[in-house]
């Protein structure tokens, strides 16, 4: 298998691409607490070539177990972030970053909404509560009614400047 990677990447570095996969890695643990795991599956599959790779291929060239490979597909691919594509006549999944799955991450209003309800029912528990033990709950519905009502300009702000910056047509509205 790691044969097999090594003609695929033809050219590239692949202590530079295994060293840019552990540093998104550290990245994504850190700052959404990931798996280290699942951060390097997202760095790897954003420079790996070609684009979409068995779960053997990417096992090899993290140097990870292929059941840690499978779960980290697995809990980016429930984020549609990961693309999972058989072809006919293979007996292997092929895996890719999902491009257009991460502007989901962020933009849904309805995540937001869920988030400033779950503080308000908090919120109805401490009613009687001093405005201290209050406070981070009233911030938490206010961050979230505040973030769930901009999402949606802010979304069309964004697809704005990556048409404008990638050169593309205007979106149909």
């Amino acid at each position: 298998m790691l044969f097999l990677f090594f003609v695929y990447s033809g050219d590239m570095n692949n202590d530079a691409i295994l060293i840019y996969s552990d540093h998104v890695g550290r990245f994504y643990a850190k700052a959404y607490g990931f798996p280290p795991v699942v951060g390097r599956l997202i760095g790897y599959l954003s420079v790996c070539q070609p684009i979409q790779q068995s779960i053997g291929e990417i096992s090899g060239a993290l140097l990870a177990s292929r059941s840690a490979i499978n779960g980290a597909v697995t809990m980016l691919e429930a984020q549609n972030l990961i693309i999972r594509n058989r072809p006919a006549g293979s007996r292997a999944d092929l895996i890719s970053l999902n491009h257009g799955g991460w502007e989901k991450t962020g933009f849904d209003s309805n995540e937001y909404l869920q988030q400033a309800e779950l503080a308000k029912e908090g919120l109805e528990l401490l009613k009687e509560a001093s405005a201290e033990r209050r406070a981070t709950l009233e911030e938490v519905k206010t961050l979230n009614e505040f973030l769930a009502e901009r999402m949606p300009s802010l979304l069309k702000e964004w697809h704005d400047y990556r048409d404008k910056i990638l050169g593309r047509n205007k979106r149909k509205k």
